[in-house]
């Protein structure tokens, strides 16, 4: 059984080390390009909220690169 939900990020619930960087981009504003982002690189399939974590808890640098945030 597959079950999909669309949500925003703004109230994405990330876990361990992808909780920081949710919350860096939030202080940024990027909750939005952050969404872009995702939405690009997914644009074939949905992702699931364990590849969205993944992304923001293992690929912080490169996330932070394509946000254009500097920490």
């Amino acid at each position: 059984m597959k079950y999909t939900t669309e949500i925003s990020m703004e109230n994405f619930k990330a876990w361990s080390g992808a909780t920081d960087t949710l919350e860096t981009i939030k202080e940024h504003n990027k909750i939005n390009d952050l969404e872009h982002l995702i939405n690009e690189m997914f644009f074939e399939e949905t992702p699931t909220d364990t590849q969205i974590n993944d992304l923001l808890w293992h690929d912080t640098d490169w996330v932070f690169k394509q946000l254009n945030i500097r920490e």
